[in-house]
């Protein structure tokens, strides 16, 4: 499970973006249980997105599906990417400098 932090001005409304992001995105409405929400697509077995302990972080969890094509897999983490940009506010570069400060 990876936790992401959240940009500055982008708590505000955190947990309906997270939510909203996922339809966007990948076009599926989530199944939501216990908090969790969680969807299917391309090259991800399961995606399971929810709110960090206090709120204010997005905790991620994937599994992925390795019989998927190489067109499959690019499509889905570019819009896994887009996800994450639209729920924490931080590019790519951005968040793997925040990832490798955590460390």
């Amino acid at each position: 499970m990876q936790e992401y932090q959240i940009k500055r001005g982008f708590k505000d409304g955190l947990e309906e973006r997270m939510i909203a992001s996922l339809t966007e995105c990948f076009g599926i409405e989530p199944e939501e249980r216990d908090g969790h929400h969680i969807i299917s697509f391309g090259a991800l077995k399961r995606l399971n997105v929810c709110l960090g302990p206090k709120g204010n972080t997005v905790l991620v969890d994937t599994e992925s599906d390795l019989s998927a094509d190489d067109e499959t897999i690019l499509d889905t983490n570019r819009r896994f990417r887009r996800y994450l940009d639209a729920v924490t506010g931080y590019n790519s570069k951005e968040r793997a400098k925040k990832m490798q400060k955590a460390d």
